[in-house]
């Protein structure tokens, strides 16, 4: 009988943790990207494309630095130079991220130009969150790469 009742209080305490944990980290936060505020933009958007050539695949998810969930909705634009370190349109998409927050662009592998390294800037839209500029730089020679992105929420 003494054997049931430490069953017993057991269960208990083990139901007491599974209520109490899920509201501890119901919300959880996410550290949000640093935004380094250049790029090419505004010039427009660029064009709605998935790719702009073969080389390099970038795929990525957007986060909210609130909740740490998927951004449904967002809208990501990525630019590259050419060779003679000129934004042109032939070289930027626009991609939308699916319902899970994640999106994919192919392109050539960034090129380098007076002494820059390669990279792709990339403004990130999202409804109800700050927009996003960064950039990313592909490892040397890496065929893909992958982002992870978070947003902070507009203030009220």
């Amino acid at each position: 009988m003494r054997s049931l009742g430490g069953a017993l209080v057991t269960a208990v305490v083990g139901l007491c943790v599974v209520l109490v944990t899920p509201t501890a980290a119901a919300a959880p936060a996410c550290q949000a990207t640093v935004s380094d505020g250049a790029g090419p933009f505004g010039r427009g958007s660029p064009p709605a494309r998935p790719s702009i050539g073969k080389g390099h695949v970038l795929s990525g998810v957007i986060l909210s630095s609130l909740t740490c969930t998927p951004i449904a909705g967002a809208r990501v634009e990525l630019w590259q130079a050419n060779a003679k370190g000129q934004y042109v349109r032939a070289l930027s998409g626009t991609v939308r991220v699916d319902r899970t927050g994640r999106f994919r662009f192919e392109s050539p592998y960034p090129v380098s130009y007076e002494g820059r390294s390669p990279h792709i800037h990339l403004r990130v839209v999202a409804p109800a969150h700050d927009i996003l500029l960064t950039r990313y730089e592909p490892a040397r020679g890496a065929r893909r790469g992958s982002l992870r992105l978070v947003l902070v929420p507009q203030a009220v």
